[in-house]
């Protein structure tokens, strides 16, 4: 959706039903949670218990987004749902019960409510605000927020920061708008702790640099250039003390490479591989993401596979290729 009103109106809609909800609701994102999962869920959380709400937010941080939460705020998924629960769920589809973290959707019979900008979103819940032009899930949040009439402060403004710089790239990408950087204004005008946020993201643990090591010995310039990909797999984690999450940001380094359209993340698992896929220069990461069982954004895709390294290597290199000759023949 490009025109805001219609957005409005279902954010409006969202906000009704969470207002009228008197049960517990259960605020949930996707996993491997990155900025914009966090910052969303801590955003409607607080502004939730503002207002008097029970509210349960379970969620894994991972170790460079530690420093965000409070003690205690959020908790460990979910082994059954409380009475009379609502689900919100946030930018994620409340459809894709595999990519939903927390708690487990597809057991749920409560109603549902959804918020999220990936254009892939089935569009079913009981009141939900898809809008795919929007750049980050915290600026839909952001408009939540007033609409829930909570009041604005630090602890609220500061994970909407954070989701929104995050999601935009510190606003460097295409996907913002001029609408986002009011929404920046807004949050920094209500505290939002910008230079504390960038300072904790700029740190990483000695692990991050050890590990990136091992991670440039797989690097492979595909494609005349076009694409980079770099491979990590348990075994270069187990040499390096590492962990799956020190792993996270390496796919944005690499987005870097001068002259490349696609920078390829690949987790090895063994008996799985998870893909994860940066792009740019008129090549779309969501549609090779979708060719291979996945999704995400045009920009930031990615996919999950249960089947190992050598089998996924070929349907992924047809998947570029695939790509690679679209965008070709667009530009031509």
């Amino acid at each position: 959706m490009t025109d805001t009103a219609p957005v409005h109106s279902d954010l409006q809609a969202v906000a009704r039903a969470l207002l009228d909800h008197t049960g517990p609701i259960v605020v949930l994102s996707h996993e491997n949670p990155d900025g914009d999962a966090l910052g969303s869920v801590l955003g409607l959380t607080r502004a939730l218990r503002q207002l008097g709400r029970e509210v349960i937010a379970p969620m894994h941080v991972p170790r460079f987004l530690t420093f965000v939460p409070r003690d205690g705020e959020l908790s460990p998924a979910l082994t059954e749902w409380p009475a009379g629960a609502m689900a919100a769920v946030l930018d994620v589809d409340n459809n894709d019960h595999a990519r939903v973290a927390g708690a487990d959707l597809s057991t749920f019979t409560g109603p549902v409510v959804n918020v999220d900008h990936h254009g892939t979103n089935q569009r079913r819940a009981d009141a939900l605000a898809v809008d795919p032009a929007q750049p980050a899930a915290a600026t839909m949040i952001a408009e939540l927020v007033d609409l829930l009439g909570a009041k604005w402060s630090e602890d609220l403004a500061t994970p909407l920061m954070l989701g929104l710089i995050t999601d935009t790239g510190s606003f460097r990408f295409d996907s913002v708008t001029p609408a986002a950087f009011q929404t920046a204004s807004k949050l920094r005008s209500a505290g939002a702790r910008l230079g504390w946020i960038n300072d904790h993201l700029g740190q990483n643990p000695h692990t991050y640099y050890t590990l990136l090591r091992e991670v440039l010995g797989t690097l492979q310039f595909m494609h005349e250039g076009r694409v980079v990909l770099v491979r990590v797999d348990g075994d270069m984690l187990d040499r390096t003390g590492s962990v799956w999450e020190d792993v996270e940001n390496y796919v944005g380094m690499f987005r870097n490479v001068e002259g490349s359209q696609l920078a390829v993340m690949v987790k090895d698992f063994g008996d799985r591989v998870k893909i994860s896929m940066r792009s740019r220069a008129g090549l779309s990461a969501q549609n090779i993401a979708v060719a291979l069982g996945g999704g995400g954004h045009v920009p930031a895709a990615g996919a999950s596979l249960n089947e190992p390294w050598a089998q996924v290597q070929p349907q992924l290199d047809a998947a570029i290729a695939a790509e690679l000759a679209r965008a070709d023949q667009l530009s031509s």
